[in-house]
């Protein structure tokens, strides 16, 4: 029964449009993997520039942006350049006491982002990370634990970014084509 369900789920995922993201397409049949790997959009994504963003949360989503797109440092003279700034920051209570005090907050952090080529604006997008943290009894746990959601909010944001990124360079990047390598 397990094994059939596999299959089933091997089949839906081939059937829906599934490519991989940087894998290069070698022929035109249906399979994809010819031993060699797709460099273009990593070349492509390591001429972006990420501009600065403003406050704690912008600096350390920035640093993971950069970590992601821009492994080898960031370029001389980019292509392309990426702005972001937070959106919004929304913070509520979560498990309530019967004495209405919180011992959890939720925080919603709305990013709001987009990329140029130039003076053209190639696309926009926002990105949304859920976070939350417990409200501890040693307000100094409380504050720590408030930073490392801020910290994986960020990671999170900048990945979802940079995937949506290389998604984009990849739906560019198959449009043009280029005949050589079919």
């Amino acid at each position: 029964m397990r094994k059939l369900f596999l299959f089933g789920i091997l089949l839906t995922v081939c059937g829906c449009g599934f490519e991989p993201l940087y894998v290069e397409k070698k022929h035109d049949n249906m399979w994809y993997y010819g031993g060699a790997f797709d460099t273009s959009i990593s070349q492509e994504m390591s001429q972006i520039s990420v501009e600065p963003i403003a406050d704690r949360f912008g600096q350390v989503m920035r640093n993971n942006l950069l970590d992601l797109l821009t492994p080898k440092g960031t370029p001389k003279s980019p292509k392309y350049r990426l702005f972001a700034s937070l959106a919004s920051k929304t913070v509520s209570d979560q498990a309530l006491r019967s004495d209405i005090t919180a011992t959890r907050k939720m925080v919603k952090y709305r990013v709001s982002y987009y990329m140029t080529e130039g003076d053209k604006r190639l696309f926009t997008g926002d990105s949304v990370a859920y976070v939350s943290y417990d409200i501890l009894a040693n307000p100094y746990s409380t504050t720590m634990a408030q930073k490392k959601g801020d910290e994986n909010a960020a990671k999170i944001i900048a990945n979802d970014i940079a995937l949506r990124i290389g998604a984009y360079f990849h739906s560019t990047l198959t449009k043009r084509g280029n005949p050589d390598e079919y």
